[in-house]
Formats: structure tokens, C-alpha cells, sequence
């Protein structure tokens, strides 16, 4: 969305809008109205009237706050620090040892060509700003819809916190669980409320992860496009017990089953074919479910013959709603 300051012409006053500086760094307008009232990181000079304009000397020093809060220090000691020492290489945190190399300090996260968005979300979730976070996991979501937002935006980033993680030691493991958290429930503030009546036999959808399998957030996301459509869809979530499974198919009728497994360890071929074998219904109209294997546990010497197993969301969406028999909105990806 485009802000009121976003209208005015730039040269009228002369440097950039509060909006502009934000999308440059990445980060919330409302982190960098906070920074200015919390810790005096505002313009240096004012122009007149109720707008700001920000100098490359202004910008330059928020983006200083960027790389210190980056490295793990506290808001406050970021902002004296970009404040009084603009030129000077920033101190790494009490306790933690700095990764050097060549003599500069890395922190960034390793994000390559991705949007613009990625960079923004990594810098909310390195310093641990849930506002700024909740505010950019909406916007791309309303911006690029559900789908690409997850691909392009979220996923990205998600992979790029977990490569930190992994080269550092055990070290940000608090980031990737913070910015987990955050996407499950910017994915549930936009799916739309379930259908009230839950969906009749052979219409819906059930997703779970195999047992032993903690991971849900491409469930999370599969779910809220789903529910995004119109489809109603039943998520059982992490490591759902082969019983429990078993008695959710029987009580449902689903027209298609998903089974999410990020590890090989996990994925089960012969729990994925006894689903697929099941049968619900009617004596005389006996019907099975469509079983898909999702995430990349089936991959390799897991796959299960004759299941499909969609190498994306935009496929499994597909996939899904063509296992549904007469849905009007089958195969429909957007």
C-alpha cells in the first residue's frame, strides 16, 4: 500500500519519504518511526509541515542500525552506536565471537537474487522484531497472493535462516523458530474461516505428517490455499499416529489425502500405500482416496509407485483439487 508521503513529490522537500526509506532497508515504516521516537535516529534536518525527509547521511545511519541489530546487539546499544560511530566496525555482542572473513564481519544472511522482501524479512527476524515481521509477512501475502508470496518471499527466506543456523555453530536457532512461528500465523490470519458445516464425504481434503514428522509449516501454507479456494480441508498437523490416521480417514471419506514428510527417514511407503488402499462409504459404492506424498522425504528410493508426488505448492494445489470429482475450481492454481 502507498503511503500519503509516497505522493509528495521528492524534490519539493528534498531527500526520501519515511515509506521510501523503509522499503529501501527492508524493514516496516512503522520500525523506522519507532526508531526515530524510541532513539533519536529521526532527520537530522526538518523541511517544514507534518512530512520527514531523510538525507543520505539519515539513511545511511539506519542502515548502520540494520547491521548492528543484525549482529545480535540490543536496539538501543545499535542506536548508539549508529549514532556516535558511523565509521566504526561494529562490536560483536557479549558472549559470541564474530564470523570473519577478509576482516569484515558477516551477518547477513545468504539470500542470493531473491526479492527485496526476502532482505526485509531476514533483518525483522535477525533482530527479533515481531511488529515489523508481522507487518511485511502481510503485505507480501496482500501483495503477490498466498502462492507466490510463499515460493518467492517466505520460503526463501525460511531456507536462507536455516543455512545460518546450520554454518554458525547452533547459534540463531531462536531466529528460525521466531520466524516460524510468525509465518504459521500470518498463513492463519489470511486463510478464510472453514466451511460451517465441514465439508460432506468425498469433497474433502485431509492433511497430516506422517509419524515422526514435526515439520508443518508446507502444510500451514498448502491448508490456508485451500481453504483460499474454497476447499475444505481438515490439517491434522506434526506426527500424526498411524491409528489416528487411519480412524481420521475411515471418519471423513476425504476425496484426497495428503502426507507431508520432510525426511526419509519419516516417509513410510507402506503407511502411503494402505491409505491409498483404503476404502470409505456404502456397501456397493465403496470409494478411495487420492493419496498424494508431499515435501522431499518421498523423493529417491521413497517414492511410492502410482502415487503422485507434486514438486511444489502451485502442483499440489492442482493435484488436489482434481482429485476432487465435479469441483468447478479443479486444477485452478492462480
Amino acid at each position: 500500500m502507498v503511503s500519503e508521503d509516497d505522493h509528495l513529490d521528492q524534490g519539493r522537500g528534498g531527500g526520501l519519504t519515511t515509506g521510501e526509506v523503509a522499503r529501501r532497508l527492508g524493514v516496516a515504516p512503522t520500525t523506522v518511526r519507532s526508531w526515530d521516537r524510541r532513539y533519536g535516529l529521526g532527520p537530522d534536518a526538518h523541511t517544514g509541515g507534518r512530512h520527514r525527509r531523510w538525507t543520505p547521511a539519515d539513511v545511511a545511519r539506519l542502515e548502520r542500525m540494520c547491521a548492528l541489530t543484525a549482529t545480535g546487539l540490543p536496539p538501543a546499544e545499535a542506536a548508539r552506536l549508529a549514532r556516535t560511530g558511523m565509521g566504526a566496525e561494529p562490536a560483536p555482542p557479549p558472549g559470541r565471537r564474530a564470523a570473519r572473513a577478509g576482516g569484515r564481519v558477516r551477518t547477513g544472511l545468504q539470500l542470493g537474487g531473491a526479492r527485496q522482501e526476502c532482505r526485509g524479512l531476514a533483518r525483522a527476524a535477525l533482530r527479533l522484531d515481531a511488529v515489523a515481521l508481522d507487518e511485511l509477512l502481510s503485505a507480501a501475502i496482500a501483495e503477490h497472493g498466498l502462492v507466490t508470496a510463499w515460493t518467492e518471499v517466505i520460503m526463501p527466506t525460511l531456507q536462507a535462516v536455516g543455512r545460518k543456523w546450520e554454518g554458525s555453530g547452533e547459534k540463531y536457532v531462536e531466529v528460525e523458530h521466531f520466524l516460524s512461528w510468525h509465518v504459521s500465523g500470518a498463513l492463519r490470519r489470511c486463510a478464510p474461516a472453514p466451511p460451517a458445516a465441514g465439508g460432506r464425504p468425498g469433497s474433502t481434503v485431509l492433511l497430516a505428517c506422517v509419524p515422526g514428522e514435526n515439520h508443518t509449516l508446507p502444510l500451514e501454507v498448502l491448508t490456508a490455499a485451500l481453504a483460499e479456494r474454497g476447499v475444505p480441508v481438515r490439517m491434522f498437523g506434526a506426527a500424526l499416529p498411524v491409528e489416528a490416521l487411519v480412524e481420521a480417514v475411515r471418519r471423513t471419506g476425504p476425496a484426497a489425502v495428503g502426507l507431508w514428510a520432510q525426511s526419509r527417514t519419516t516417509a513410510s511407503r507402506p503407511l502411503a500405500q494402505h491409505v491409498a488402499a483404503m476404502e470409505w462409504g456404502v456397501r456397493g459404492a465403496r470409494r478411495q482416496p487420492a493419496v498424494l506424498t508431499l515435501g522431499p522425504g518421498w523423493a529417491g528410493g521413497q517414492a511410492v509407485p502410482g502415487l503422485p508426488r507434486p514438486p511444489g505448492l502451485a502442483e499440489a494445489l492442482a493435484a488436489l483439487g482434481a482429485a476432487r470429482p465435479g469441483d468447478p475450481r479443479q486444477g485452478v492454481t492462480r
